[in-house]
């Protein structure tokens, strides 16, 4: 993988989406160049239409990061990467079209658009028929050994088997005698020399999958290891890369104080991240205006109750705030107290159905981010009652409140819609990845990820 602003890419998405960028440029310069001789004109030098050829690329490449083409499915499956490509050229070239008209005559002509519009397609599918065989091979797959055989061993057995698994393990050394979980696991004692077995097996790291590490770290053997030039990694750590969510089940205060990150508090992070939520959120509302009195009004002509529904529930710190939403749900719907949503939740209504799997309910919390209260990207914010059942049971849960609470997420473009203990557990192992590894290049994946979500709302309730 590739660490990017402190967020890991998988080199095969890496490799494929370069390639994709250049290809975007290919098609619109080639476009340009079968129009200007359908008309008898020169095509000129390439630097004269630099800027134009890049608003193409720039533009569709989002859209194709956008609505999932750079995803595991769209990796292992031609049909599926068909169909999203065929979005994310649409999207993309509609967004050049609005650009357009903010800035006429700066962009490609109407009939280059469409030109480069078809090229494109027909390049990107033909990259993934040609690069898609190769993805999955290991190639693109770093190979790492693993040091124990117990249940964390066997957890990253299971996570090298998944579809498109990044890594391979090597081999697998049970350094003590305690239970060993994975058949294929080599004894420690039957290598004579740790490092010499590294360098056979051709690994390019080691992970350290101890299941007890008080008094029984191999030092001399990871001191070995690391002065071979070969990158040691704990458990934790390596999860966190891989899934992209700092993992429950064995994370410690000490991982969570000497690891790399909680950096939002940086002060020119802090203002690029208000900066935008106070342009966005004000633009936003006013652009959606129109859109939020249509939906008040057929709110308030299919049941009685107020349009807008307000709600305590927990920010930045653990204080209190008024979240503002469009109202969704019949007005006694909590008469006996706060509960989780349901699927098909009878207290829906049809039009809150509606505004739920389009996300318009959520539209009014644009007001909540210009005051500060919320910023675009962060964690989903949880009321009172909530939050105080949920602290008392998972464990880390406050420090998800480090940020400021998002109306959209990374648990939300990653973990489909759940309302149980489980599920909050779940979400806050990608909440506290959030927390910990911000950067605006995070909100900006999120952001066009969230893109996805809408066009695709799989379980939305």
């Amino acid at each position: 993988m590739i660490r990017m602003f402190k967020h890991y890419i998988p080199n095969a998405v890496l490799a494929l989406a370069l390639i994709d960028f250049v290809l975007l440029l290919s098609a619109a310069d080639l476009a340009w160049r079968i129009r200007t001789y359908q008309i008898g004109s020169a095509p000129g030098e390439w630097g004269a239409r630099v800027i134009e050829l890049f608003v193409f690329g720039v533009t569709v490449f989002a859209a194709t990061a956008a609505v999932g083409g750079y995803s595991v499915q769209a990796l292992q499956s031609i049909r599926f990467a068909t169909a999203r490509l065929l979005v994310a050229v649409s999207l993309g070239v509609i967004g050049i079209s609005v650009i357009d008209l903010v800035l006429p005559g700066e962009l490609l002509w109407r009939s280059i658009l469409l030109y480069a519009m078809l090229i494109a397609i027909v390049f990107l599918i033909a990259n993934r028929l040609i690069l898609g065989p190769l993805l999955g091979t290991s190639r693109f797959q770093r190979r790492i050994l693993v040091l124990g055989a117990g249940a964390r061993a066997e957890r990253l057995a299971k996570l090298a088997r998944r579809t498109g698994s990044g890594f391979l393990v090597t081999s697998f050394v049970a350094m003590s005698d305690a239970e060993v979980r994975v058949e294929r696991a080599i004894a420690r004692q039957d290598i004579a020399d740790l490092g010499r077995h590294v360098d056979r097996t051709r690994a390019g790291e080691v992970v350290l999958a101890l299941e007890e590490r008080r008094n029984s770290l191999p030092l001399k053997d990871l001191l070995r290891i690391k002065t071979r030039g070969v990158p040691v990694i704990d458990f934790s750590s390596f999860i966190e890369r891989e899934t992209g969510r700092v993992d429950l089940d064995t994370l410690n205060p000490s991982w969570l104080i000497f690891s790399d990150g909680f950096s939002s508090s940086r002060l020119l992070s802090s203002v690029a991240k208000r900066s935008f939520d106070i342009l966005v959120s004000a633009a936003l509302l006013l652009a959606a205006a129109p859109v939020i009195l249509f939906f008040v009004l057929l709110i308030r002509l299919e049941s009685p109750g107020p349009a807008f529904f307000r709600q305590t529930r927990i920010g930045l710190y653990g204080q209190p705030f008024m979240l503002a939403k469009l109202r969704s749900m019949r007005r006694d719907a909590e008469v006996g107290g706060a509960q989780w949503a349901q699927k098909n939740d009878p207290r829906v209504t049809r039009i809150g159905r509606l505004i739920r799997t389009i996300r318009v309910d959520e539209l009014p919390q644009c007001w909540n981010v210009l005051k500060g209260e919320m910023s675009f990207v962060g964690p989903r914010p949880e009321r009172p009652p909530f939050v105080a059942a949920l602290e008392e049971q998972l464990p880390y849960y406050a420090e998800r409140h480090m940020v400021k609470p998002g109306i959209t997420g990374w648990a939300q473009i990653n973990y489909p819609y759940g309302a149980s203990i489980e599920d909050a557990r779940e979400k806050l192992e990608y909440d506290l990845y959030y927390a910990k590894n911000y950067t605006p290049f995070l909100d900006i994946l999120i952001l066009l990820q969230t893109l996805r979500v809408i066009l695709w709302p799989e379980g939305a309730r």
